[in-house]
């Protein structure tokens, strides 16, 4: 390549970064002709030459683009701070008539409205922005080794500042700071939705089953009381809680109010808790691992232990429940009973601790 009346080699340095120091460099006929690296149809003596928009030409001009794309910004704003009325001041449950909609809720209209605006109108004004106020000549840039020189590098560098300077951010301050705001407030209904848009919080739901005092222990899935002379040792029965079935959710209702009940020889029970809350060696244990919530079912006779099938969580029943094998970190809670006037066992108090696997508020 030719610069100036000095050959320079293809694979060179300088022949690769041209007069530019190794930037973008303009497509302008005048210098891409005999460069050989760039593509055969950019050097093509028909290109045509590069047409001006009136924003490059007239600070007027440039000045009224600025004014819209500052308004497309203002217009999010609103709409924004709209979404974040609407959020708080119309009840989720609302519900009306929508001409060539029909009954629908209100809440979620004028959210998805008033964001679908937000995100609208930040997207219009930055691609007005582009179009009228950023550079818009076609460069193109010749390859070269990973490795550029640390001139190369450094004009880099000076190329991205420029960039920002031909964006015009320094000398369009109002488009800066609505497009700041536009962006900074957009985030809000984000933060909303994450917050609160996924529900109700659970409240004590997570820590509180049915149990109650002075419900009987019923057998499942017959849903028959049991009477104390009835449980053997050895035997084993899984319980629910009377009047479970008339629950309003029943099913979330069962997940967390299952139970195991065991009858053992009081002797063999060496926490004195254990024995103290049970009746005579009856003890009822949560049946719900807290590990990950798996059923516990499987209980061994002879070693008095209970075994989750899921990922083999051992607990000793002699120990209160307590863990010896697999990944369970908790002893399974116990529910403390006692006998009504008829005999049949009844629950003495509700789950002193939450029942299942821990969670966020209990580690």
């Amino acid at each position: 390549m030719t610069d100036n009346g000095n050959t320079q080699q293809p694979g060179s340095d300088a022949a690769r970064a041209g007069d530019h120091g190794g930037r973008p460099v303009p497509l302008d006929r005048g210098h891409i002709e005999g460069t050989g690296g760039i593509p055969q149809h950019f050097a093509d003596p028909g290109l045509p030459a590069h047409v001006h928009r009136e924003a490059d030409l007239s600070e007027k001009a440039a000045k009224k683009a600025e004014r819209q794309v500052a308004l497309m910004f203002i217009i999010s704003i609103v709409a924004t701070l709209l979404f974040i009325v609407a959020y708080f001041a119309i009840p989720q449950d609302y519900r009306a008539y929508v001409p060539y909609i029909g009954t629908a809720s209100i809440s979620n209209l004028a959210l998805g409205l008033t964001l679908a605006i937000s995100l609208f109108f930040i997207g219009m004004g930055a691609v007005h922005w582009a179009k009228t106020l950023m550079p818009d000549e076609e460069v193109v840039e010749l390859r070269h080794e990973q490795r550029s020189s640390d001139a190369a590098r450094h004009a880099a560098v000076d190329g991205v500042y420029a960039g920002g300077d031909a964006a015009q951010l320094g000398r369009r301050p109002l488009i800066k700071y609505t497009l700041g705001g536009a962006l900074g407030l957009f985030a809000v209904p984000l933060v909303l939705q994450l917050a609160g848009g996924l529900g109700p919080l659970p409240g004590a739901e997570l820590s509180q089953t049915m149990w109650r005092k002075g419900l009987r222990l019923m057998r499942d899935p017959e849903m028959l009381p049991v009477k104390a002379s009835d449980v053997t040792i050895g035997s084993v029965y899984h319980i629910m809680p009377e009047g479970i079935d008339q629950q309003e959710h029943v099913l979330e209702q069962k997940a967390k109010a299952a139970v195991l009940l065991m009858r053992l020889d009081p002797a063999d029970l060496k926490v004195p808790k254990a024995r103290d809350w049970g009746y005579h060696g009856i003890v009822a244990y949560s049946k719900i691992c807290t590990h990950v919530g798996c059923p516990v079912g499987l209980y061994e006779q002879q070693t008095h232990h209970l075994l989750c099938p899921c990922h083999q969580s051992t607990f000793d029943v002699t120990q209160d429940c307590k863990v010896i094998f697999g990944p369970a970190k908790r002893p399974l809670p116990q529910l403390k009973i006692t006998v009504d006037n008829e005999g049949y066992l009844i629950a003495d108090a509700a789950f002193h601790e939450a029942v299942g696997p821990s969670f966020w508020e209990r580690g």
